[in-house]
């Protein structure tokens, strides 16, 4: 079973005190202390971020560690990845992090990762890199489209109420025909998809949705808000 869990914001790094997301993500494997592996290529492997993964899912009764592309620990990193329970995608630059993994074969290690049960999830760049397509600010002064790596169907957009150019710029893309029919996930606001179908929207902050974002026929946009399963409640 593939489980992969999209979070458009939230978690450790923006809710410290709030570990509903993160709590989420270790309960779907079913284990008492799972291993739990952070990539932080997104951020250029920034020291605060992964002090703060360790910090975070230490307290969550985790396994916690993290791989490093500029200072691999091991030469297999394929047989390092393929014994976590839980892959974690920290946030960033998008475009840098995919073009890192597809020189190491991450693209490849994690599709098989995730095809043998491990636990795929991320937050922001981790969110949008298993689509088809997203919205990314790679690119420092505007949102622009980018192709993933194509586990999940569609497009996404994550930080869907928490920046105010997300939604404009989605929409535009969506409306030019430059994008296909997507999803988008409010900070706090997180997807999970089971064998590449989205079965749940769950959220750690009580107004945070996910949403279906369409192209009508007339060209306009529909924008459906999804339910959503408020974790705290």
């Amino acid at each position: 079973m593939q489980q992969i869990i999209t979070m458009g914001g939230g978690g450790f790094s923006m809710e410290p005190d709030n570990l509903a997301l993160d709590r989420y993500v270790l309960q779907q494997t079913t284990l008492e202390r799972p291993k739990v592996c952070f990539l932080g290529q997104a951020s250029g492997e920034a020291r605060d971020y992964i002090i703060n993964f360790y910090k975070a899912f230490t307290e969550l009764n985790a396994i916690p560690s993290h791989l490093s592309l500029f200072q691999p620990h091991t030469a297999d990193l394929e047989g390092f990845l393929m014994s976590q329970h839980v892959i974690y995608v920290g946030g960033g630059n998008t475009k840098s992090m995919l073009a890192l993994w597809r020189e190491w074969g991450l693209d490849r290690i994690l599709r098989q990762a995730g095809d043998a049960g491990i636990v795929l999830a991320g937050i922001s760049a981790g969110c949008i890199c298993w689509f088809e397509e997203a919205t990314t600010d790679s690119i420092p002064g505007k949102l622009t489209h980018l192709p993933g790596l194509g586990y999940l169907k569609g497009a996404c957009s994550p930080h869907y109420d928490g920046e105010a150019n997300r939604r404009p710029s989605y929409h535009a893309l969506i409306a030019a025909g430059d994008m296909g029919t997507g999803v988008a996930y409010d900070d706090g606001a997180a997807g999970h998809y089971i064998d590449g179908e989205l079965v749940r929207v769950v959220s750690s902050r009580p107004n945070a949705k996910g949403y279906k974002v369409e192209r009508a026929e007339d060209g306009s946009i529909r924008e459906t808000v999804m339910e959503t399963q408020y974790l705290l409640a």
